[in-house]
């Protein structure tokens, strides 16, 4: 809002049980397990929260945790929204740095169920943990800067927005693509983005800044990927509600692996 918040209360993913409906709702009852994303109206961080039924929100298969669900409606949304138009481009090979965040610990195991060839950066401490989600190599930034690893590849993927086209370019083989979570310095990735059909126009390497797709569909997915075990948040802490102070205090101190969950009884 201009002079105030319009939404006090923060929390864009959520999972919990349906408690009441309204008289249209046909797709979910009393009861239900669901999870979902809203970054529109927000307010997971309480006990009670409201969703129009036809937004992002799915039922929680079997065998799925609430806190494994409660964390997989932002950073895995993201990461889906940029597998599905990576998979559009036909790559095979795939650099993403920034591994261990919620985007990138999500992105690695999608395509490694697609089949791709993925290798990625991680800090020393969660190597063995990127290599569990199935990279076929793990690089270890805090050592190596990872533009000096000596591969070329279809796409550079950088999940926390760290890098530039410009350091990555010598990554990509001929028509390679770059494609980051964040607008990078002065909007770059923005405007570059916009002049990419040129860029491709003349066969080079390009920059593709796609917006995340926020729908049922992508949540319905992440229920289907949860449930077959094809993918599994990575999950830091869990905080009690009370101590969401603390959770937020850890997770701006850029440390975290993964996700930051909060348990409310």
């Amino acid at each position: 809002g201009l002079i105030n918040p319009r939404n006090l209360v923060l929390g864009c993913e959520f999972a919990g049980e349906v408690v009441e409906i309204g008289t249209d709702v046909i797709n979910f009852k009393v009861g239900d397990r669901v999870f979902g994303f809203d970054d529109n109206r927000w307010g997971g961080h309480a006990q009670y929260k409201a969703i129009d039924s036809r937004k992002s929100v799915a039922l929680i298969l079997k065998g799925v945790s609430y806190e494994s669900a409660g964390v997989a409606g932002e950073g895995a949304h993201y990461a889906l929204s940029y597998f599905m138009t990576m998979r559009k481009l036909g790559v095979t090979r795939v650099l993403v740095h920034g591994a261990t965040g919620a985007i990138g610990s999500s992105a690695v195991q999608l395509m490694k169920h697609e089949g791709w060839y993925v290798v990625a950066t991680s800090t020393t401490k969660q190597m063995s943990t990127i290599k569990g989600f199935g990279a076929d190599k793990v690089i270890d930034w805090q050592k190596v800067y990872f533009t000096q690893c000596g591969e070329k590849f279809d796409v550079v993927f950088d999940a926390v927005g760290k890098s530039t086209f410009k350091a990555c370019k010598k990554l990509l083989r001929p028509k390679g693509v770059y494609i980051a979570t964040e607008l990078g310095p002065h909007a770059q990735n923005v405007w570059f983005g916009l002049i990419s059909p040129l860029f491709k126009l003349f066969g080079a390497k390009r920059i593709l800044f796609p917006l995340p797709i926020n729908n049922q569909a992508i949540i319905q997915e992440l229920a289907d990927r949860l449930a077959d075990k094809s993918f599994t948040p990575l999950i830091d802490r869990t905080y009690p509600l009370e101590a969401i102070k603390e959770a937020y205090d850890y997770v701006e101190t850029g440390q975290k692996t993964g996700n930051v969950a909060i348990k409310i009884n």
